[in-house]
């Protein structure tokens, strides 16, 4: 038996290159280290070093406190790059690929007139160009879903998401665990394209399972039965009260490009030849791409995952495709991972018009007066026009008198 090998639970973690210093934050100090020494070769003769070291000094420590900070794993350089990239992109966007429209002048000067009064009343009005509405774009990595749940990437591929089960490995002998682990191994040797191993939570709403044991425990048999189904019910109400119920999900997300790569080195990445001339390669191959090479990279995608099912599953993981609405509403979940309602496939869409009628039981007098009068008030408005009016002699006076009732 081969001894056992300890990974590192932060597989993520960058190498170390000198001391604690990764290659970046080596680079950021010597190229911060390289300017200011330039700058005191040059400036040397004809400013003091007192005067140099007053600039330096606070550049030096700036590039360090970048450099070697960190929040929530991050180094502060990514933040401030990602803070300037959001600042300088468009605030406004909106889901528009037929193109961009101008904003309505009703919409420009409402959006000037609330800036002018936040700036008469001492609150921090903007600048002028956050004064003015100038919509963007919404470019999402997903374009749309097909009724077999691919995802449409776009010039970057087609994808698809599946669901895996999950077993206990701890419960396992040592001698399932090593079975597990070559069977997992053999389906990660077998990779010749980018696979994603995504485990989410989402909140658990049991308010279903709740409602469903309250029905059914008057119709069990015995009495203890339904006192226990109704406890249980009740602990679970109290538990999800009490605590944020959380639940895990395990999902497999294989993606395929449109257009092959060529060949693969053995760790089923591209060859680093193959990585270098990928981009001017995708540039002139983008005119290329028809619905047959789309086709083509879904044929490719489904024998994937047909590979990826029975390969896992000696392993005892069942891994299960999305069809089109749960793909739609993993996504929807993914881009707004906290919302009150979850996502599903009955949803309507942002381009779909909603034209259900309304219920048998709806009060159109539930929000204030009904916006259409109903037929008997509008029989009686109707008389009472007609009443106003002579039907022997048209007098015009008759059209002024019944007019001047009604305004």
């Amino acid at each position: 038996m081969s001894q056992p090998v300890r990974i590192p639970a932060d597989v993520d973690r960058e190498d170390r290159v000198i001391g604690p210093l990764t290659a970046r934050q080596l680079l950021i100090l010597a190229i911060t280290g390289i300017v200011l020494y330039g700058t005191y070769t040059i400036t040397r003769e004809f400013v003091p070093l007192v005067a140099f070291l007053i600039v330096a000094i606070p550049i030096g420590v700036t590039a360090a406190f970048l450099a070697l900070g960190q929040r929530d794993g991050i180094t502060l350089d990514r933040l401030v790059l990602a803070a300037l990239r959001q600042r300088m992109s468009p605030q406004h966007r909106v889901a528009a690929p037929e193109g961009i429209r101008p904003a309505p002048e009703w919409l420009g000067r409402q959006v000037t007139n609330t800036s002018s009064k936040s700036r008469a009343q001492g609150k921090d009005g903007g600048d002028a160009a956050a004064s003015t509405v100038s919509p963007a774009a919404l470019r999402l990595p997903a374009e749309a879903v097909t009724d077999t749940g691919v995802i449409d990437l776009c010039k970057d591929g087609v994808a698809v998401v599946a669901v895996c089960s999950t077993i206990n490995f701890g419960l396992r002998t040592p001698g399932e665990q090593e079975s597990l682990v070559a069977s997992f191994g053999r389906y990660l040797h077998s990779l010749t394209a980018p696979v994603q191993v995504l485990i989410r939570a989402e909140r658990l709403d049991l308010s279903g399972q709740i409602a469903e044991l309250r029905e059914q425990a008057g119709g069990l048999p015995h009495p203890a039965l339904e006192q226990a189904a109704r406890e249980h019910a009740e602990y679970l109400d109290q538990l999800g009260r009490a605590t944020d119920l959380l639940r895990r999900q395990v999902l497999l997300i294989l993606r395929e490009p449109l257009l092959t790569t060529g060949p693969t080195d053995g760790l089923g990445s591209a060859s680093p030849l193959a990585a270098l001339t990928a981009k001017r390669r995708a540039a002139k191959q983008a005119a290329l791409v028809d619905d047959a090479t789309r086709r083509a990279a879904e044929a490719r995608l489904v024998r994937r995952l047909s590979e990826a099912v029975e390969l896992l599953s000696p392993s005892g993981i069942v891994v299960t495709p999305l069809d089109a609405g749960q793909a739609t509403a993993v996504l929807a979940a993914a881009c707004n991972p906290d919302s009150v309602i979850p996502p599903n496939s009955g949803l309507a869409a942002s381009d779909e018009v909603i034209t259900t009628a309304p219920d048998d039981g709806w009060d159109a007098g539930a929000f204030g007066r009904a916006a259409f009068p109903t037929d008997d008030e509008f029989g009686e408005a109707e008389d009472a026009w007609d009443d106003g009016f002579d039907d022997t002699a048209e007098d015009p006076d008759d059209y002024v008198n019944s007019a001047g009732r009604y305004r």
